[in-house]
C-alpha cells in the first residue's frame, strides 16, 4: 500500500474514533423537557435486590406516630423478587408462582393491641432527583386493608404522592389518591383533605385487576400525574417540591379506619413489573457529568426521546416496555440496575461495554493501518 493512501487511510481511521458517539448522551426527552439522567428497574427479570439500586427499608412507628391503632416494621423480607424464568418472556407467573416482578407485602391478620403491622418499602439509593418522569408499572392488591404508595420523597412537607386503599375498591369504585404533601397538610395533622394538592380520581379500570402504569412528571412549577399515559390532575402551586429527593414504593396498614383501614385478613401483595425514571440531577459530579459527556446537544442521537404507554402493560405483548437500558450503544456512567435480561451482569455495565468495544475495536485498527504503514 503505497504511504499516501496508508497515511489517509490512518488519519480518516483517527477521526472516526474522535467523533464516536454514544446515543442519548445529552440526555433524555419528555414531551420537549430535557433530563439528564436515568434509573431504569426491568423487576420481570431482576434476580438481585442488593445490585438494583433499591434499599429494603428497615425501620418502627409506634401507633402514635403511625396515627393509627397500630405501628409500622417496615422489614427488608417484606421485599421479594419474583422473577421470571425465562428472559424472553414479559409475563406471567414468576419462579415462585403469582405475578412475576418485585412484591411489596403486607403480612396479614391481627397484631393484637398496640402491636405492628409488618409491611414492605423500597428506596432509590439516588437521591439527587430533581425534577422529572418517573413512570411504574404496578398491580394493586385486591385484598382490603392497605395503602399501596408510588411516590417520591424528601420530608413530610415535600412529598408527592399516588396513593391506593385497597379498601376502597369495589366493583363501582377504583379510586387513586394523588397528593403533595406539603406544610400546609403537615399543619393540618398529616391531612392534605382540605387543601388544593389532593385529589380522589376515579381510574377506568381495577388497579387490583392486572398491570398499569402510574406516573408523575415534576416540574418546578407543577405535578402531572397519569395513568397508562392519560393525564390525570394538575397539580401547582406551594405544594410543588422545589429540592431533591429519592423514589419510594411501598405498601403499609396502620388500621386507621379513615385510611389505610385494615389490617388485612391476608397477606396482601402488591406487584411491581418495573420503573422508569428520566430526571436532573442535584449533585454537581453528575453535572460534570452530563456537561462532559455532552459535547453537541444538536448531533444525530445525542438526545433521545422516551416513548410513551399508550395502553396497560399486561401480556407478553404490551408488557415488554421499552428500557434504553436495553439498546445497544447507549451512553456510560447511568443509574441502571440488573435486571436486564440481555446482560450478564448489569445494565451499566452492559451501556459502557457496547460503547467501549467499538471505541477499542476501532483503535486496534488504527495500530494495525500504522504498523502497516511504519513497516
Amino acid at each position: 500500500m503505497p504511504h499516501f493512501t496508508r497515511v489517509a487511510s490512518l488519519v480518516s481511521l483517527l477521526l472516526l474514533i474522535s467523533t464516536v458517539r454514544a446515543d442519548c448522551e445529552c440526555g433524555y426527552t419528555v414531551n420537549g423537557t430535557l433530563y439528564t439522567d436515568l434509573t431504569e428497574s426491568d423487576f420481570l427479570h431482576m434476580k438481585n435486590i442488593n445490585e438494583s439500586g433499591w434499599i429494603p427499608q428497615k425501620y418502627t412507628v409506634d401507633p402514635d406516630l403511625a396515627r393509627g391503632p397500630y405501628g409500622k416494621e417496615a422489614s427488608p423480607d417484606h421485599i421479594v423478587l419474583n422473577p421470571l424464568e425465562s428472559r424472553f418472556d414479559w409475563a406471567g407467573d414468576g419462579i415462585n408462582g403469582g405475578d412475576a416482578g418485585a412484591q411489596v407485602i403486607v403480612s396479614g391478620g391481627d397484631p393484637g393491641e398496640g402491636g405492628m403491622v409488618r409491611m414492605g418499602e423500597m428506596n432509590t439509593n439516588r437521591t439527587d432527583i430533581l425534577y422529572g418522569s418517573f413512570r411504574a408499572g404496578i398491580r394493586l392488591t385486591g385484598t382490603p386493608g392497605t395503602c399501596g404508595a408510588f411516590f417520591w420523597y424528601l420530608n413530610d412537607t415535600q412529598e408527592i404522592d399516588m396513593e391506593f386503599l385497597s379498601s376502597q375498591f369495589n366493583a363501582s369504585s377504583h379510586p387513586v389518591n394523588l397528593v403533595l404533601q406539603s406544610q400546609q397538610s403537615l399543619d393540618a395533622g398529616f391531612n392534605a383533605d382540605d387543601t388544593a394538592a389532593f385529589q380522589v380520581h376515579q381510574l377506568p379500570f381495577d388497579p387490583s385487576g392486572g398491570f398499569h402504569e402510574y406516573r408523575f412528571d415534576w416540574f418546578s412549577d407543577r405535578v402531572d400525574f397519569y395513568a397508562d399515559g392519560v393525564l390525570l390532575k394538575t397539580m401547582s402551586g406551594d405544594g410543588v417540591p422545589s429540592d431533591p429527593g429519592h423514589l419510594a414504593l411501598s405498601q403499609w396498614s396502620n388500621g386507621d379506619p379513615l385510611w389505610s383501614a385494615g389490617p388485612p385478613a391476608e397477606d396482601a401483595v402488591m406487584t411491581v413489573s418495573y420503573l422508569k425514571g428520566y430526571f436532573n440531577s442535584s449533585d454537581t459530579a453528575r453535572q460534570d457529568d452530563w456537561r462532559n459527556r455532552c459535547t453537541d446537544i444538536n448531533a444525530p442521537r445525542a438526545t433521545c426521546e422516551v416513548p410513551e404507554i399508550t395502553e396497560a402493560p399486561q401480556g407478553n405483548v404490551s408488557a415488554k416496555t421499552f428500557f434504553f437500558s436495553q439498546q445497544q450503544n447507549m451512553t456510560v456512567n447511568q443509574s441502571i440496575p440488573s435486571g436486564n435480561p440481555n446482560t450478564i451482569t448489569s445494565g451499566a455495565w452492559s451501556v459502557q461495554a457496547s460503547t467501549q468495544g467499538v471505541f477499542t475495536i476501532l483503535l486496534l485498527s488504527s495500530f494495525v493501518l500504522l504498523a502497516e504503514w511504519w513497516w
